[in-house]
């Protein structure tokens, strides 16, 4: 479950030249700058046309842009070992507070890593704006299970959902092995089940007080 791509000298070539290829296009206009969706889209459609070539030559065997909208991936590729990543593109303006973007969902992130050679991959990119000019100042390219429990949280939705606490910060171990960070997934999920089902018994019985209520209310 190791991979070359992410030793730490090609990682930081990664991550150097996505923010260098970002930083020389004009990506924006004074009308979309300010919008952090507009960004975020002219992000993802620009790395979906030239992420390859921020990977050094002779690692990627076959590079792929066309996912669906409600795919996991913004775009993937397979290795000359043909192993499988798929790349989620998150955006950050660093002018903002509080961001806390969904990742994934439990399940299927339990279905895809079933699988040894698939990486499930996060592309964080992080920017301010100079009235319609862009900066880029952070990248940071890296395996879902190299993102450190303390800055991740869980969510209700669907099986549950990945979500990253806080944009601005945002802590990753490259010594973290895939094992032992899901195994860190499954206790989370040991407490955080068992804190949906008491928040959902708490609703159930509310609404039999209501609906006792509305038995015995006298129509007007």
């Amino acid at each position: 479950m190791k991979s070359a791509i992410f030793e730490d000298e090609i990682r930081e070539e990664i991550e150097y030249n996505v923010i260098r290829m970002l930083n020389a296009t004009q990506l924006m206009n004074i009308n979309t700058a300010n919008s952090p969706r507009a960004v975020g889209d002219a992000v993802q459609g620009f790395l979906e046309q030239n992420f390859i070539r921020c990977i050094p030559s002779g690692i990627i065997k076959e590079f792929n842009a066309s996912f669906a909208r409600r795919s996991m991936a913004d775009f993937a590729f397979n290795d000359q070992e043909n192993k499988y990543y798929i790349v989620d593109c998150k955006t950050h303006n660093l002018s903002t507070q509080f961001n806390m973007p969904n990742l994934t969902s439990v399940e299927r992130l339990a279905r895809f890593y079933g699988d040894d050679n698939n990486f499930f991959v996060l592309l964080f990119v992080a920017y301010k704006t100079e009235g319609y000019e862009l900066e880029f100042s952070e990248c940071i390219f890296s395996p879902i299970e190299h993102l450190e429990w303390s800055c991740l949280t869980l969510v209700a939705l669907g099986w549950g959902q990945i979500q990253i606490a806080n944009s601005n910060i945002i802590k990753r171990d490259t010594k973290k092995t895939r094992k032992s960070w899901m195994l860190e997934l499954c206790d989370a999920l040991d407490v955080f089940y068992p804190n949906e089902i008491a928040k959902i018994t708490e609703r159930i019985d509310y609404f039999k007080a209501i609906r006792n209520y509305w038995i015995n209310h006298t129509d007007s």
